[in-house]
C-alpha cells in the first residue's frame, strides 16, 4: 500500500509539472512578497525566505560577514539554544535548512503538513526570523571554524582558480570580493546584529510556500512569519558597475594537473537573451558529450576529463564561464582547442540539427525540474526573487522552442565578446 501511495504521488507530480505550476502572489501586511503554489498530492509544506543579503552586501574589511550572520540564525533564537531548536525539528519530523550566494540569503523549513507538526515547526522558524540570539561564544566557535575551512580551501588549486576568476571578472564590483581569514577575524556581534538589522527585514524579503495547504491558511501563515520580521527597507544594489576586461591570470601550483577557467561577467537575470543563451550553450559546452567542447577537447584529443561552459545570470550581470582541467604540460594547447571552438561558435552558432537536438532535450527534461515539491519551490522562489513572469514556467518550453539559429548568433555576439575573456590557469609552468 505504500508503495502505490508513493507511486500515486509521483505520478501526481509528474502531471503537475506537465501541466505548468499555478502561482499565486500578494504582498502581506508587513511588505513582503509572497508566492504560494497549492500542491497536495504529498503532506508536505515547503517553505523558503528569501532576503537580498548575499555576500554582495559584505562590507569592505568584513568579507564573510554575510556568511557568518547566516550561519548563526539558527544556532539559537529567543528561548532556545541551537540544541533545543534541533530537538523540536527532530521531533515534529522537520528540517531547517537555508543556503547564501552572492545575490541573497535563503532559510528553508520543510515539515509535514498537518497543522500539530506543522504549527511547531513554524513556531521554530518565527523564532529564527524575529530574534536570533548571535551568542557570543557560538561567533566565536562558527568563526574558528570558517577561518580553519577557508585556510584549507585556500591550499587546494581548485579554490584558488575559482577565486581568482571571481576577482578578476569583478575588479571593484561586490562579487569580486573574497573573504579572508583576516576578514573573517574582524566580524564581531555588533556586525552581525547591525548586518541582520539591514538585511533581515520584512520589505528586503520574499516569501516561498509550496504545498498541501489552502491558500486562506497560506495567507495566515506569510502574514504570522512575515509580521515576525523586523521592519525595514529594501536594500540598494551596489553602484559599482560590472566592467569586462580581457586578462590572463597564471598562478603557480605544484600539481600535475592545471586549472583552466575562461569567461566574462555576461548575463543578468531576466535578461531576454536568456533563452538563446540558455539553448546555445547547450551546443557549446551544456550538453555533456554531444557538446563541441567536449567532442573536440575530451573525444578527439583526450585533453581532458570533462569540459563545461554555462551562463549564471545574477541580480547583475553573472559570468559566462568555459571550465576544464588538464596536464600541466598541455595546458596551452587545449586552451587553444577552447578558443577555437568558442570562436568558431561565435561566428556559425548552432547547426539546424544542434538547434533542434538541444531544443528537443531541454522541452523534453523539463518536467524533471518539477517532479517535487522542493524543486517546485526552488524554482519559484527565484522567480520570486528575481522578480520574474509568474508565467515563466507555463511559458519555458515555449520560449525554448521559439529560439531561432539567428537568435543564439545575435544573443552570443552581445554578451561573450573574446577580447574581453578572461583566463585563469592554476598550476601553470
Amino acid at each position: 500500500m505504500l508503495k502505490r501511495i508513493f507511486f500515486l504521488a509521483l505520478w501526481v507530480l509528474a502531471g503537475a509539472a506537465q501541466a505548468g505550476v499555478t502561482i499565486e502572489h500578494w504582498q502581506s501586511p508587513a511588505g513582503t512578497r509572497v508566492y504560494f503554489v497549492h500542491s497536495p498530492a504529498l503532506p508536505i509544506l515547503d517553505v523558503q525566505v528569501d532576503f537580498a543579503a548575499g555576500s554582495m552586501f559584505d562590507p569592505v574589511g568584513k568579507e564573510g560577514l554575510a556568511g557568518l550572520t547566516h550561519a548563526l540564525l539558527d544556532l539559537g533564537a529567543g528561548e532556545l539554544d541551537e540544541t533545543a531548536i534541533s530537538n523540536r525539528m527532530a521531533d515534529v519530523g522537520a528540517s531547517l535548512g537555508g543556503s547564501l550566494d552572492r545575490d541573497r540569503a535563503s532559510l528553508t523549513l520543510r515539515t509535514l503538513s498537518q497543522p500539530e507538526k506543522r504549527e511547531a515547526a513554524l513556531a521554530v522558524l518565527e523564532q529564527v526570523l524575529r530574534q536570533p540570539r548571535f551568542d557570543g561564544a557560538i561567533l566565536a566557535r562558527e568563526q574558528t571554524r570558517s577561518i580553519a575551512a577557508l585556510k584549507d580551501a585556500l591550499t587546494r588549486p581548485d579554490t584558488q582558480a575559482s577565486r581568482a576568476f571571481w576577482a578578476t571578472l569583478y575588479p571593484g564590483h561586490p562579487y569580486g570580493r573574497l573573504s579572508t581569514p583576516e576578514s573573517l577575524a574582524a566580524i564581531g556581534q555588533p556586525e552581525l546584529r547591525e548586518f541582520w538589522r539591514k538585511h533581515y527585514n520584512a520589505a528586503n524579503a520574499t516569501l516561498t510556500l509550496v504545498g498541501d495547504i489552502s491558500r486562506a491558511e497560506a495567507e495566515a501563515l506569510a502574514q504570522r512569519l512575515t509580521a515576525a520580521l523586523p521592519p525595514g527597507e529594501p536594500v540598494s544594489l551596489p553602484a559599482a558597475p560590472v566592467v569586462a576586461t580581457g586578462q590572463t591570470v597564471a598562478l603557480s601550483y605544484p600539481a600535475s594537473q592545471a586549472h583552466l577557467f575562461v569567461g566574462m561577467p555576461s548575463v543578468a537575470r531576466g535578461d531576454p537573451d536568456f533563452f538563446p543563451l540558455l539553448v546555445g550553450n547547450y551546443t557549446l559546452g551544456g550538453g555533456g558529450f554531444v557538446s563541441r567542447l567536449m567532442q573536440e577537447v575530451r573525444e578527439k584529443r583526450g585533453f581532458a576529463y570533462s569540459v563545461y561552459s554555462y551562463f549564471a545570470p545574477m541580480r547583475q550581470a553573472g559570468p559566462f564561464q568555459i571550465g576544464l582541467q588538464t596536464k600541466k604540460a598541455q595546458a596551452g594547447e587545449a586552451l587553444g582547442v577552447v578558443s577555437r571552438v568558442l570562436a568558431d561558435f561565435l561566428a556559425k552558432g548552432p547547426t539546424p540539427a544542434e538547434l533542434r537536438a538541444a531544443q528537443a532535450n531541454l522541452i523534453g527534461s523539463f518536467p524533471l525540474r518539477l517532479d517535487s515539491n522542493r524543486k517546485i519551490l526552488e524554482h519559484v522562489a527565484m522567480i520570486g526573487f528575481y522578480g520574474l513572469p509568474l508565467d515563466y514556467l507555463d511559458t519555458y518550453r515555449d520560449r525554448v522552442r521559439a529560439v531561432s539559429v539567428e537568435d543564439v548568433r545575435r544573443a552570443f555576439a552581445r554578451h561573450v565578446q573574446p577580447e574581453k575573456l578572461v583566463t585563469i590557469t592554476v598550476a601553470d609552468e
